[in-house]
């Protein structure tokens, strides 16, 4: 977030709609940069520097996305069944963007 102004602004960062990630927010080159660490999906979303100095202020919106490689919600188990049983196989992944699940029985699409 590079102002030019004089007097020099005082820079200000939010996150629209929510709280900066606690703990995971540093801030770099008197506060021109901000850095978030350990990037979850949760940090996807609009955030807003102000700089301010005492004849107005400016402010610019920078929209975050973060994308995920698929991963588990609750990952497949083995199953082990007896003829004429019946079983459950539950497959729960998520992703950004959202992943497409195919089931195969021995390779060969189901």
């Amino acid at each position: 977030c590079f102002c030019f102004s004089r007097p020099t602004p005082v820079i200000r960062w939010i996150k629209e709609g929510g709280e900066l990630p606690a703990n995971r927010t540093f801030f770099e080159n008197f506060k021109k940069t901000l850095k978030i660490v350990d990037v979850s999906e949760a940090d996807s979303g609009n955030y807003k520097c102000i700089a301010r100095n005492t004849l107005g202020s400016a402010h610019h919106v920078i929209s975050v996305i973060v994308k995920a490689a698929p991963y588990w919600i609750t990952a497949p188990r083995n199953l082990v069944l007896s003829p004429g049983e019946d079983g459950t196989l539950i497959c729960r992944a998520n992703g950004n963007p959202k992943p497409d699940i195919s089931w195969l029985a021995n390779g060969v699409p189901i």
